[in-house]
């Protein structure tokens, strides 16, 4: 079993970036996609982009194409989202979770997740 940990949310101005962090911890993540997924306030979770286990491959919801950028570093055991870009409409936790099978921007697709990180986003 894999622990996740999120860090790297806070507060910041509409315009400004954040970059969040995921480390893992009982197990190496080198061998599985991580994919970043969030849920504001009365909304479901939602898809932002995932990674895949080597780092060549990245997918990403359409509203942050351009804006987001996954990384990782597997040496550190541990998987990064830049967030360049942030609007109010970004506001909400955000989770990691590791990739299990199936359709890659269902969170039914991802079995260990972290606690979330909350990221705000002021006007």
């Amino acid at each position: 079993q894999v622990q996740l940990v999120e860090s790297g949310g806070g507060l910041v101005q509409a315009g400004g970036s954040l970059r969040l962090s995921c480390a893992a911890s009982g197990r190496t993540l080198s061998l599985v996609a991580v994919g970043w997924f969030r849920q504001a306030p009365g909304k479901d979770r939602e898809f932002v982009g995932c990674i895949s286990s080597t780092g060549d491959n990245t997918y990403y919801a359409d509203s942050m194409k351009g804006r987001f950028t996954a990384s990782r570093d597997n040496a550190k055991n541990t998987v990064y989202l830049q967030m360049n870009g942030l609007e109010p409409e970004d506001t909400a936790i955000y989770y990691c979770a590791t990739y299990y099978g199936g359709t890659y921007y269902r969170a039914a697709a991802y079995d260990n997740w972290g606690q979330g990180t909350q990221v705000t986003v002021s006007s």
